[in-house]
Order: structure tokens, then C-alpha cells, then sequence
């Protein structure tokens, strides 16, 4: 062992050393006990980020732990390599897609390797390679022949110059965000994927998971939203065509004063074909789609359409509007408005002077100011004629019955939650694998012919997706009829490659099939990592994909992670860091200065895993200090003689309290790493145990005998953490016979916790004045006439008259004295 700590040398052969032995490449073995470990998989971008270093240290750190505690642990690492940045990186660097793409994941595996991830590189994965996506092919064939995939028109923001459809994030004052081109609305073929099918199971399926943060959960549900209540239906002036209409507060249908369309609506339409301020109208404001989440803020705009509406109650004529605020995606695209009862509404009538009647009052009786604000609370129902009195619950069912008995509604439960559109007008996707065909309609490619192979070598000018310009890719014969036929030119979402990832790792030796046997030992993964921003899309989806390949008979468990840690931002400034506000830190750069081991060891010190952590300049260099301590101690205690066998009844007090602290640190660490995930304090009580290595002596055989005890569990407890440095130090403190790799966990002794004495706090009239030991079953006498022996205390109550000595046993004696 070399004298100075050489993190550059030391690091690299820890490397090899993993490299050469395949340290981390595993087999399901039904013998052993599996622990499945995941990190959510990075987009290759060309260079890490703190935020990976960050999640990549954290899911090392558990499945280092979990090798320790003896099981078979899987973690392994792939690229979720389709989608839009690769697309404007071509444009931006004149290069297709996929050599740009492999390109950066070729740099980013060298730095994830230089960071001393432990992953098993054998199951590597990109989810560009065709090898990966044919499986994904074929598995959305299957779907389409179990009647799980549809295809139908929706309408989507469209850039006219790029050729291309923008999501709603992309539209920015109605313009394209790149071509700022005036963005358009059309109506185009997109395929889906019936996730509302899995509406109630995916909602229920929260409650088990035990182990997944509660606002994760709570977000899920309400993305799904489950409501209860009333489709109804209001008639239209002069036609037999009905208006159908879902609400949740049925006990306010007397209190409607317009009804409310979106500007997609069949009845917006056919008004507006009569009147050309109303076309006008939509033109200007109806081109852009609406995300759900700005509905509330939004300015409120509409239009009456001149149409009526015949409540299905009173009878009376009730005005249709065309607002903004109504969205064609989310139920009818009609909703009945209660100005009185409802904040939107009431916006939306305030600003075009439309009614507000009042059906429903407080249950104390008292009066509400319609002009400042909706009453929304439910209450007692008034202006209801048959319903008043009755409470808002009570009407609910009253209300329901009474528009059942006419034929004008019934109770139902709705979802939040809308089919999955996979379709997307991009060319860096996985092509979704039907033919078009003017005789047999929609057809899937035969699975002989799978995968359908994304061309790569292409010109990428970002005006619409380049296979749309390719004969050669998409013209092809009908699998049916043998006719001319055309391949689908979209591609998927890419939330679909990222929806089972997890679990072709388990099976990725298998090239015959999507999943093999394997995927029933490895799944459901143990513990997965990410951030939090994945709540809803991505975990929702993969929860979906789950229950798909189960029914599929592909898995066997209902869920894909059984335990969730969504891990903080990394901050500086008090600011997320990243390159448009040029406060990053560059992982790499650190790596040079520091190594590895001095980053990975500030990200897990600096704040717990599931809050964000600000950067430190200092924070790093603490971290590089306790390294170098550490190093200094093994180093030094290397130099003496090979310690005696500890013999624990044979220790003086210091060795007894080294000895104790040690066992104490095990008990504490070990819980930090298992139960608690709090890695910081884990580290804290390390440095404590190394800081009192520090203070003791090392004369005689059984100093040297704790002191090594000591160090060994401090290299064992931070080795997760560190790994690197104690590669080095354990092949220092050990005879070598096992690497600290394949070490397990340190046992904490309980007869090494139970201290002989007890070390109490002496206060005088309140203030801390000595601190004295006794023994741990001493008795109030024996501790009174301890503290007073002691000469601090006397000073402080030499001729005064002791009132009275408080002792809390364990803790401290106070005297009061005057």
C-alpha cells in the first residue's frame, strides 16, 4: 500500500480488477435470494449531468449494499436512445440521428464506467437497435389482434413549415417553437392503445404499493381520476339530436345557466357554418391545443352559438356557448355550467354577463355574496322546486333516479384518464409495424418480417420526417390481398420503448422471443430510481405495459417496481442546475481532480437521497479530506505488527469505548442503508467511528486489535458508497482470502453495545458545570454523592444550601443550590 492517496491510480485498477473478473455480471439462480436494482435509464445527450451522477450513485450504492447482504443483485444499464433532441441535433450538427446517438452513448458509457458503476454490461441496451424495438413490434401486433389498439382521427397542433406535429409544450403564442410558423389544427390518423380499459385496475393497484412515495401515488390518481356521477342529456331546439353531458354535482342541474362547448364540437361546427363571426372566432382562437393543467388559469373567451339547449328538468331553453375552457379530449366536449356553484363558470358569466342562479345554500344557513365569488361547497338545495331541502348528497341520488325515470340519464363512473395515442409524425422513433391498404384497410406486417427497420443512413433537414420521402421505405404489397399498399410512416411515442425496458434487461440473452423464463425470477424490479418528474407519464405507462405483457402471459406479477425513490434536483445557487443558466458542474472535470470515489461520496453526504442537494465547492473538498484521512489511518496502521485476535474481556476503558462505538456504528449504519435509505447519516456515523480511531492508542496488542476492528468497519460500512478506495484498503486490512466484493455486511455484536458505565451531565441551578461516570446500576445515592465529590461541582456550590437534586436517570443530575 503506497503512502499517499492516488485516486487516479487506485480507481483504474479497482476497474479492471471488476472488468476482468465480470464482478457484476449475474445468472438467475433459483438458489439465491434476488434483489433487482434500477435506475432509470439516461437519454444519451452526449454528457452526464449531476442529476445522473446523482440517480447512478444512488441505485450503485443499494445494490452494493443489497451483494453485501448476500443476494444475487441485478443492475443493469441501457439507453433510451429514440426521440426529438436527436432529431435537432442532426439539423444542428448536420448528422443523421443514429450516429450522433451512438456516438454520445459510446462517451457517456465512458463515464459511466469511470464513476465505478457496478453494473452487469452484459444485458447494455439500446432502444434504437432494431434487436431491441422488433420485440416492441411485435408485441403492439398482438395487442392489435387482441382489439387493444385502434387507430382513429384526432386532432393535434400542426407546424406547416416543419411539417410536423408539436405538442402542446412546443406551441408557443399560437407559433411554432422552432419554425414560429402560425401553428395550425388538423385532424390526422393516430393509433391507440386502450389504457382506459386498466382505468379501475391501475387505480386500485396504488393501494398495494407499499413502497412507492405517497405523492407519487396521489398524482397517479388523480391523472386517472375516478369520479362518479350522472350522463345526462339535454335536448336541442327544434331537433330530435340530444346533447349529452356528464357531471359529478347532479345536485346542482336546477341551477344551469349555458351549456358549454368545446370549439371542436359537432354542434360548434355546424353553427358556425351559418354564421361567419363564430368562424371567425374559432379560426383565431380555437388552432392550438389546450393543456389540461392551464385550464384554470387561462384567460376565459367563448361565443354564443345561437343554438339551444332544453334543460331536462324544466324544460327551459338554456343558451350553447363555445368556450375555451371545455376540452373535445376529456368527456363530450360539453359541459353544463352553474355559475353559482362552479369558480370557471362563474369567470366565464361574470365576463359575458350571462346568469348566476343560486340552488344550492350553506348548511348553517348562512348568506353567500354571489358577485364576489361561486358558493362550491355542497350544502342544502333551494330554487329546485322537488329537491329543495333535500342535502346535496341526498340529491345526488334524487336528482339521478328522477333523470333515469324520464330517460334523460343515468349514474356512471367516468375517467380522467384518455386512451394512449402512440402515433407521432417523427422520423427517430420505432416505425409502428402496419400497412395501410386502400382494399384491406389497416394491416399488420407479418412477423416474419419483423422488425421493420428504421432506415439510418438519411438526410436529416428537419422539414417533416424523412421516411415520408422514402418509396423505398414505404411502398410495399398488401399482406392480405397482395396489392399495392403503403407501410405506416409514423412512429411510436416514445414512452413505449421505455414502458418494459426493465423488462427485456431480465431476458436479454433471448432472441427468439420478447421475454423468457428469466423475467419471472429477476421481476418485479426490487427498487427503482428516478426522479420525480416521471410520476405520472412514464410510471403510469409502464404500469399499463405491465399488466399488457401479463395478460399477454409474458410476466407473471401485476407490477413492475415494487419499491419507488425519487430522488432531488441537485441545486446551486438555490437553482436547478443546468446550461441555459451556466450554473452546471461538470462531472468529469471532478473526476480528474478528486476521482470518483470524493464525488460519489459529496453526492450521497450532502443531503438525504429524496431532497434536493445543493452544490458545494467545499462540500466536495470535505469529502476529498475524509478519503485522504482514511487512506492515512489504514496506511498507518499497516505499518505495525498484524493485530492480535480482539478479546473483548480483556479491554481497558478507551479500547472498551473504540470497541463499543464500532458496534454501535455497524447497528446505525446498517439500518441508514436497509430501512431508512439515509445514506448521509450513514456517512456521518462513519466519520464519527474514524474520527475516534483517531484518539486512540496503539501500544498494545488489543489497541491494535480494536483499531482493526475499527477500520475494517469502516471500509465495509462506506464500500457501497466509496468503492474504489476500499478495493484498496480492504486488500490492505484483510489476509486476502476474500475480496471485499463478495465481503458480506458486518453483524453488530449486542453484547458489545452494553456499556458498564454511564458518563451524566452535572448541572448547578440549571448550567452544565461537569460531567461525571458512574457505574450503569448505580443507584440516586451513589450518583448524588458522585457529583458532589467532584471538584468543578464544589466550586459552584461551596457555601450555598442545597434545595434539591433532581436526577434523570441516564441523562444528567441537577442541583439547585442558594
Amino acid at each position: 500500500m503506497e503512502e499517499i492517496y492516488r485516486p487516479e491510480v487506485i480507481e483504474k485498477t479497482a476497474q479492471k480488477y471488476w472488468q476482468d473478473n465480470d464482478t457484476f455480471t449475474v445468472k438467475a439462480d433459483s438458489s439465491k435470494e434476488k434483489y433487482y436494482c434500477l435506475s432509470m435509464f439516461p437519454y444519451p445527450s452526449g454528457r452526464l449531468h449531476m442529476g445522473h451522477v446523482r440517480n447512478y450513485t444512488i441505485g450503485d450504492v443499494v445494490s452494493r449494499y443489497q451483494r453485501m447482504q448476500g443476494k444475487n443483485v441485478l443492475q443493469p444499464m441501457g439507453w433510451d436512445a429514440f426521440g426529438l433532441p436527436a432529431e435537432n441535433a442532426a439539423i444542428k450538427n448536420q448528422v443523421p440521428p443514429a450516429q450522433w446517438t451512438y456516438e454520445n452513448i459510446n462517451y457517456m458509457r465512458t463515464q459511466l464506467q469511470a464513476l465505478g458503476f457496478g453494473y452487469d454490461w452484459s444485458r447494455e441496451m439500446a432502444t434504437c437497435h432494431p434487436n431491441y424495438y422488433r420485440w416492441e413490434q411485435w408485441f403492439f401486433i398482438q395487442l392489435y389482434k387482441r382489439g387493444m389498439v385502434y387507430k382513429k382521427t384526432a386532432t393535434v397542433n400542426w407546424d406547416p413549415v416543419d411539417k410536423t406535429v408539436l405538442a402542446n409544450e412546443q406551441v408557443i403564442n399560437g407559433r411554432g417553437w422552432r419554425s414560429d410558423a402560425l401553428v395550425e389544427r388538423r385532424d390526422i390518423p393516430q393509433w391507440f392503445i386502450k389504457i382506459t380499459d386498466y382505468a379501475e385496475e391501475l387505480l386500485t393497484g396504488l393501494d398495494k404499493l407499499d413502497g412507492w412515495p405517497e405523492q407519487v401515488k396521489t398524482m397517479q390518481r388523480n391523472w386517472i381520476g375516478r369520479s362518479e356521477g350522472v350522463d345526462l342529456q339535454f335536448g336541442l331546439q327544434d331537433s330530435e339530436d340530444t346533447l349529452s353531458v356528464f357531471t359529478t354535482r347532479p345536485d346542482t342541474l336546477l341551477g344551469v345557466s349555458y351549456v358549454a362547448v368545446a370549439f371542436e364540437h359537432p354542434l360548434a361546427q355546424s353553427a358556425a357554418k351559418e354564421n361567419q363571426t363564430l368562424q371567425d372566432f374559432i379560426k383565431e382562437h380555437g388552432n392550438t391545443k389546450t393543456a389540461e393543467a392551464d385550464l384554470a388559469t387561462m384567460e376565459k373567451m367563448g361565443m354564443d352559438t345561437g343554438l339551444k339547449a332544453i334543460h331536462p328538468i324544466t324544460g327551459k331553453e338554456i343558451p350553447i356557448w363555445i368556450a375555451n375552457f371545455v376540452l373535445m379530449s376529456y368527456g363530450s366536449g360539453a359541459v353544463m355550467a352553474v355559475p353559482a356553484h362552479d369558480q370557471r363558470d362563474w369567470e366565464f358569466a361574470g365576463k359575458y354577463s350571462l346568469p348566476i342562479n343560486p340552488v344550492i345554500k350553506a348548511n348553517d344557513g348562512s348568506e353567500w355574496d354571489f358577485s364576489q365569488a361561486a358558493f362550491v361547497e355542497k350544502g342544502l338545495l333551494n330554487n329546485s322546486g322537488q329537491f329543495d331541502g333535500l342535502s346535496s348528497e341526498q340529491a345526488f341520488t334524487a336528482i339521478a333516479e328522477h333523470l333515469e325515470a324520464e330517460g334523460s340519464g343515468e349514474r356512471k363512473t367516468n375517467f380522467r384518464l384518455r386512451d394512449w395515442g402512440v402515433s407521432r409524425q417523427r422520423y427517430w422513433g420505432t416505425p409502428i409495424p402496419m400497412i395501410n391498404c386502400e382494399k384491406c384497410g389497416a394491416v399488420p406486417v407479418p412477423e416474419s418480417e419483423l422488425p421493420v427497420v428504421l432506415p439510418t443512413d438519411i438526410t436529416f433537414d428537419g422539414v417533416g420526417s424523412p421516411i415520408k420521402k422514402m418509396p423505398e421505405f414505404y411502398e410495399c404489397k398488401c399482406p392480405e390481398c397482395g396489392g399495392d399498399a403503403e407501410r405506416e410512416t409514423d412512429t411510436f411515442d416514445t414512452f413505449m420503448e421505455s414502458s418494459w425496458y426493465y423488462a427485456r434487461y431480465a431476458s436479454r440473452s433471448c432472441d427468439n422471443a420478447m421475454l423468457d423464463k428469466d423475467v419471472d425470477y429477476w421481476a418485479p424490479v426490487d427498487q427503482y430510481i428516478g426522479g420525480i418528474e416521471h410520476a405520472i407519464l412514464h410510471l403510469l405507462y409502464a404500469r399499463f405495459f405491465h399488466r399488457l405483457m401479463r395478460d399477454q402471459g409474458l410476466v407473471k406479477s401485476d407490477e413492475p417496481f415494487l419499491n419507488l425513490l425519487t430522488q432531488g434536483m441537485v441545486l446551486k445557487d438555490d437553482t436547478k442546475m443546468s446550461k441555459s443558466k451556466g450554473n452546471t458542474v461538470d462531472p468529469q472535470g471532478l473526476i480528474n481532480n478528486y476521482g470518483a470515489d470524493t464525488v460519489r461520496l459529496f453526492i450521497m453526504f450532502a443531503a438525504p437521497p429524496e431532497q434536493s442537494l445543493e452544490w458545494s465547492d467545499s462540500g466536495v473538498e470535505g469529502a476529498n479530506r475524509f478519503l485522504r484521512r482514511l487512506w492515512k489511518q489504514v496506511y498507518q496502521h499497516s505499518l505495525g505488527e498484524k493485530p492480535a485476535i480482539l478479546q473483548a474481556d480483556k479491554l481497558n476503558e478507551s479500547q472498551q469505548a473504540l470497541h463499543r462505538k464500532t458496534h454501535e456504528t455497524i447497528k446505525k449504519v446498517s439500518d441508514d442503508y436497509g430501512r431508512r435509505l439515509t445514506f448521509n447519516t450513514a456517512i456521518a456515523a462513519v466519520m464519527e467511528l474514524s474520527n475516534l480511531v483517531g484518539k486512540q492508542n496503539a501500544e498494545t496488542e488489543q489497541d491494535r486489535a480494536v483499531i482493526q476492528e475499527a477500520l475494517e468497519a469502516c471500509v465495509l460500512l462506506v464500500s457501497p458508497i466509496v468503492p474504489h478506495i476500499c478495493h484498496e484498503l480492504w486488500s490492505t486490512l484483510s489476509d486476502g482470502s476474500v475480496p471485499i466484493e463478495t465481503a458480506p455486511w458486518p453483524n453488530y455484536d449486542e453484547k458489545a453495545l452494553i456499556q458498564s458505565t454511564l458518563k451524566l451531565a452535572v448541572q448547578v441551578n440549571g448550567k452544565l458545570r461537569s460531567n461525571i461516570e458512574v457505574d450503569v446500576d448505580a443507584n440516586k445515592e451513589t450518583i448524588e454523592a458522585a457529583a458532589f465529590a467532584d471538584s468543578k461541582v464544589q466550586r459552584f456550590t461551596e457555601g450555598k444550601t442545597v434545595r434539591k437534586v433532581i436526577v434523570v436517570p441516564g441523562r444528567l443530575i441537577n442541583i439547585v443550590a442558594n
